[in-house]
């Protein structure tokens, strides 16, 4: 079965956050029946976002992934993507504390399916181009597309 998986990767603070929080839960559930809660922050930590499609089905699906086990509703997939555009943006973080608040601003590269003109299926994201232009060119040759280099200020076609 041809597929095409993306899940995001989470950070490594996050992954310590989630792993001890579940496992503080299990101590908590098989001592005292109270770690119901940690259970839960902990799954929410570990709950990763991502996309999948399925090119036997011809469908495609956002999907959260806990453990390897992906959650989310297919939809078809259009008949008539016209290209992949790969671009690069901003993503912008805003951390707060009691009484400060600053922004992270990290470059990201999107990968983008699009169809009727217009519209378009947010498909991968990631941090390194070389990545972003692999998934693309593999995307590319399952969709039989071509593929917008719209990272520079001139775009131009692959």
């Amino acid at each position: 079965m041809k597929k095409f998986t993306y899940t995001r990767p989470l950070p490594w603070w996050e992954l310590i956050l989630g792993y001890a929080a579940m496992a503080l839960g299990l101590y908590l559930l098989v001592t005292s029946l109270g770690g119901f809660l940690l259970i839960g922050m902990g799954i929410y930590f570990l709950l990763k976002e991502g996309f999948e499609i399925n090119f036997n089905e011809m469908t495609y699906r956002k999907i959260k992934s806990i453990f390897g086990i992906n959650f989310g509703l297919s939809k078809p997939l259009p008949e008539n993507i016209e290209y992949i555009s790969v671009f690069k943006t901003t993503e912008t973080t805003t951390l707060r504390a009691r009484s400060a608040e600053a922004n992270v601003t990290n470059d990201i590269i999107k990968l983008n399916l699009f169809y009727n003109r217009n519209q378009k299926i947010e498909a991968y994201v990631t941090y390194d181009r070389d990545d972003a232009f692999k998934k693309a060119h593999e995307l590319a040759s399952l969709l039989n597309v071509d593929i917008l280099d719209a990272t520079e200020r001139e775009s131009k076609w692959l």
